[in-house]
């Protein structure tokens, strides 16, 4: 089987592959997020999960391996959210995303080191936030801190206590990666984690 990487330094996105019961080497790929000049949240994601595949190319050897990298970008009314990177912040943009329709666009690229063939994927979620009152956002954050995730908010925590609403077509990528579509890719560059190479593991007694 290949040697299977994940270009990522977010431990959310490690314990989502790690559902899948596969091996994986994990490196984390310094590249710089900013957007560029009235650059689309989708466009943005799509180009930043593209830029960790190559700044591992170009730092790993990866001819025998199946590299993944994913990056997350939200919008609202056609405004760019990002990690809020402290809390004035964070309470600020969850009070403006208060009462409204957040898109979030959930890249994912996977490279076959062996083939050089590369595989994009790109899901929409859309977030309904409830009416929300400061001091309740206030309490989220000061519990949850949620400085390093898009939006401001852990959906896998109680980030999901602020929403009215969820529609994906894959329930894994607002937490950062579309398991749904990887599985799909990972089966046809030979990491089917179904597949009939797997060991299973043997009950107790």
């Amino acid at each position: 089987m290949p040697r299977l990487i994940l270009g990522s330094s977010s431990v959310h996105r490690r314990h989502l592959l790690g559902r899948l019961h596969l091996e994986f080497d994990i490196l984390s790929p310094d590249v710089d997020e900013s957007a560029l000049p009235g650059e689309h949240a989708r466009d943005l994601a799509i180009r930043l999960a593209g830029a960790k595949i190559d700044r591992i190319c170009r730092s790993a050897d990866v001819a025998d391996a199946v590299v993944i990298g994913a990056d997350q970008t939200a919008a609202a009314n056609g405004r760019l959210l990002r990690k809020p990177g402290d809390r004035s912040t964070a309470v600020r943009q969850l009070m403006d995303c208060a009462g409204k329709t957040v898109s979030f666009h959930t890249a994912c690229v996977v490279l076959d080191g062996s083939t050089g063939r590369r595989f994009e994927g790109i899901d929409r979620t859309r977030v309904r936030f409830l009416h929300l009152e400061r001091p309740r956002v206030e309490r989220y954050v000061d519990i949850e801190r949620p400085y390093s995730c898009t939006g401001g908010f852990q959906a896998e925590g109680l980030g999901i206590t602020l929403f009215e609403s969820i529609e994906s077509t894959d329930p894994t990528a607002l937490l950062g990666l579309p398991l749904v579509w990887l599985c799909g890719v990972l089966r046809e560059t030979g990491l089917d984690p179904l597949g009939p190479d797997r060991a299973v593991p043997t009950s107790p007694g």
